[in-house]
């Protein structure tokens, strides 16, 4: 099993976030509910709670619904040798997506864009990823060699599920399994659904975000235990990738308790198998070697 505070060598952190609210505000942060994450995240940061657990890259990911923030975005990984790729924000509804996507690769660091995230979970429509003019924009992403992140919730995974089954020539990366209940009983609804993802071969999922999915407190590793063990039976670990969603995580674990808290989970698996959600995962969804 890995040891305290440690990931395998070589670990990719397929998903956290970075922001300086003056400049990208972050509207959906409560003062009084998420006080843990009410400040500002920043490359140094990153490197704090990364370096002494054994990561050496990363993807970052949009957390403001904005163009400007993904072009900022780019500008930071373009400094920061630890972050591999971006995940941008794009109106995946515009008509105009191929050449929104050519001016976000025109910008400063605009060659480590490796996909394009779009908030589907606030989306009041259920039939949002039916809809003609968003599969044309999710298409539009596909074609020019880019990831689609599904940021969806559990109630949404059934049309999730739909999408990668019908645009089979995009790469689909299911975030924080679909947002599972957890700490309950029920989970036979999500399960279902998430073995229907993935049964589309172009559907990956992040070992992500699930700490905070945890309807009580404190939570256990045997909280978790069912999301990760139907995700493996689901997707097994060559289409699972490791990622923190730091500094959201904080809400209700520290990294390195993440980080120690997935490799018990994962700790039945091959050396090969662990490798895979690691850090092979990530590096073979994203294209991170080309960006």
């Amino acid at each position: 099993m890995v040891g305290p505070m440690s990931a395998p060598p070589g670990t990719v952190d397929a998903h956290h976030h970075l922001w300086v609210r003056a400049r990208h505000p972050q509207p959906w942060i409560d003062p009084a509910t998420m006080a843990a994450i009410d400040a500002d995240f920043t490359p140094a940061d990153l490197a704090r709670v990364t370096r002494p657990v054994g990561v050496t890259g990363t993807v970052l990911v949009q957390a403001n619904s904005t163009e400007a923030e993904t072009v900022d975005l780019l500008g930071v990984a373009a400094d920061d040798p630890v972050i591999r790729g971006v995940v941008g924000w794009l109106d995946v509804t515009a008509p105009d997506v191929t050449e929104r996507l050519g001016r976000l690769r025109a910008a400063r660091g605009g060659y480590l864009l490796v996909g394009v995230r779009y908030s589907v979970q606030d989306e009041p429509d259920p039939a949002f990823l039916d809809r003609v003019d968003v599969r044309r924009g999710i298409t539009a992403v596909g074609a020019a060699g880019l990831a689609f992140d599904l940021l969806v919730r559990q109630h949404q995974l059934g049309a999730a599920g739909r999408l990668a089954r019908d645009l089979p020539e995009v790469r689909f990366v299911l975030d924080h399994l679909g947002k599972p209940a957890l700490g309950g009983t029920d989970l036979d609804g999500w399960a279902r659904d998430l073995h229907a993802l993935a049964g589309a071969a172009n559907a990956t999922a992040k070992l992500s975000g699930l700490v905070t999915e945890v309807h009580r407190a404190p939570w256990t590793p045997q909280d978790l235990r069912p999301a990760v063990d139907h995700a493996l039976d689901a997707f097994g670990p060559d289409r699972l990738m490791f990622g923190s969603d730091w500094p959201v995580c904080l809400l209700a674990s520290s990294y390195p308790r993440w980080v120690d808290t997935l490799a018990e989970l994962l700790d039945p698996l091959g050396d090969g198998e662990r490798a895979a959600i690691w850090r092979h995962t990530a590096r073979r969804v994203y294209r991170l070697e080309s960006a």
